[in-house]
């Protein structure tokens, strides 16, 4: 429920970046913290709610979106007159590619909503194409929590190494300590 939020919430303006939640996610199952399957389940859906939310907004206030103060700071009129060239000479495909581009991600899906791009094929290239980034961005970090732990088993294979060779160190200086003196006393 905390990763669904944390794409909501990011989705809606709030500094919580979609791929570093899904990183997070991956993260999170290679550690057993969430089981994969919910967990998955979980974030795909924030991904689509928060998509189609954008197109929403894109095709509820239309072209006006660039004077809108909150969607101007997004997109601006030199955009989207841009993405809507795109839109008109590649369609579906801006969808299908441009959700992997993390600063064009939310342009694009406000320009679908403005272009009125029909909501059953914007959710349906949306859904494909997220699974990819689910794909790519979860599996980078469940990897990452792996290495963590291969990592963490490894500094404490050193720890123990490390311990012995301090208690190998002082051994061998308390046995020069010892002989020192008696070395010195039978070459007098």
């Amino acid at each position: 429920m905390g990763l669904f939020l944390l794409l909501i919430l990011g989705g809606i303006g709030l500094p919580f970046p979609e791929d570093t939640t899904l990183i997070l996610c991956g993260f999170l199952i290679s550690t057993d913290v969430v089981k994969p399957i919910p967990a998955l389940l979980a974030v795909y859906s924030g991904l689509l709610i928060t998509d189609f939310g954008l197109y929403v907004v894109g095709k509820k206030y239309g072209r006006k979106i660039v004077t809108h103060k909150r969607f101007q700071k997004i997109v601006s009129p030199e955009r989207l007159a841009a993405l809507e060239d795109k839109f008109n000479k590649k369609g579906i495909l801006v969808i299908l590619i441009g959700r992997h581009l993390v600063g064009l991600r939310a342009q694009i899906f406000l320009a679908a909503g403005v272009m009125r791009m029909s909501a059953l094929k914007f959710i349906m290239a949306d859904a494909v194409s997220s699974i990819f980034t689910i794909a790519l961005m979860v599996g980078a970090g469940y990897m990452g929590g792996n290495s963590l732990q291969v990592i963490k088993r490894d500094i404490t294979r050193i720890e123990h190494i490390g311990i012995l060779l301090a208690v190998i160190i002082l051994a061998v200086y308390l046995l020069f300590r010892y002989f020192k003196p008696m070395r010195s006393k039978t070459l007098l």
